[in-house]
């Protein structure tokens, strides 16, 4: 089933399906919560909940966005981990759900850590795919200015082809090139909400501090042809006190629930089932 709900001056979508051990799903961007689709279908026993990102999917990106958070681009409106983190806390609220387990990619890890950081007891465990604590470096906030005045210039059109190409790993677009076009035709997003989930990206919080204080299961699973996030970036989060289960897909990319659904259900599947669920 599909539903909506309201935060923060926006009406944001999501989808439920299943019964069971609540487990929400963050999706990447630019994709939506289409992302969890496939290794949601695997998953028994589970709620299954997985919201679009406002400007994402079947949500609005809303219209009080700040501007001027990101001093390299002081024109481009903000969409922050922050807001991202609030709407999520809204949607459990709306649900009546007083906990649950956690999956994020990419900037979905990132939010993740933030809510850690605002409602840690919310959260029964968090599980990180093709995602990592620390914050963009120079290298990458100069690439944050490009796609932001790429997109501006351009539009998103030939942006999202690259992205499309570049983060699906190589050995999924040799042996399976359909799903090249199927991420592809889920990045949807508008000119002004690419700006500003790249300024958000941007300016996220450096979460290596907070790694240390999380003491619910992790769980990380990297993408060994990740172009994005090296395997061993997501080690920080060994750092956790609990330590954290970790996983490398070598044949998988950066959308690595995407391209291998049953064996990321099955990490997950197990995992929660040694934490209670």
């Amino acid at each position: 089933m599909s539903g909506s709900y309201a935060s923060d001056g926006a009406r944001l979508a999501f989808q439920e399906t299943g019964t069971g051990t609540p487990v929400v799903f963050l999706h990447p961007t630019p994709l939506d919560s289409d992302y969890w689709r496939p290794a949601m279908a695997e998953l028994a026993g589970v709620r299954a909940i997985a919201p679009d990102f406002r400007g994402h999917g079947a949500s609005e990106l809303g219209a009080l966005l700040p501007v001027g958070g990101f001093d390299r681009v002081p024109d481009a409106p903000v969409l922050t981990v922050a807001q991202l983190a609030a709407d999520v806390l809204a949607l459990l609220d709306y649900l009546r759900l007083d906990q649950a387990f956690f999956a994020g990619c990419s900037i979905g890890g990132y939010v993740l850590l933030e809510l850690w950081r605002r409602a840690p007891e919310r959260m029964r465990g968090l599980a990180f795919v093709c995602s990592k604590p620390q914050p963009d470096g120079e290298t990458a906030l100069a690439k944050r200015v490009l796609t932001i005045s790429a997109a501006r210039s351009e539009g998103t059109g030939k942006l999202f082809d690259g992205m499309a190409q570049n983060l699906v790993g190589a050995s999924t677009r040799e042996r399976h090139p359909e799903i090249v076009a199927q991420v592809r035709k889920r990045m949807t997003l508008t000119v002004e909400a690419e700006v500003a989930v790249q300024a958000g990206l941007a300016t996220r919080p450096d979460s290596l501090p907070t790694v240390p204080s999380i003491n619910a299961p992790l769980l990380a699973i990297a993408g060994g042809e990740d172009s994005a996030i090296a395997p061993a970036e997501m080690e920080a989060f060994r750092a956790a006190p609990g330590g954290c289960e970790s996983h490398v897909l070598p044949c998988a990319g950066h959308f690595a629930a995407f391209e291998q659904p049953s064996k990321v259900a099955s990490l997950l599947a197990a995992w929660l089932r040694g934490n209670g669920a």
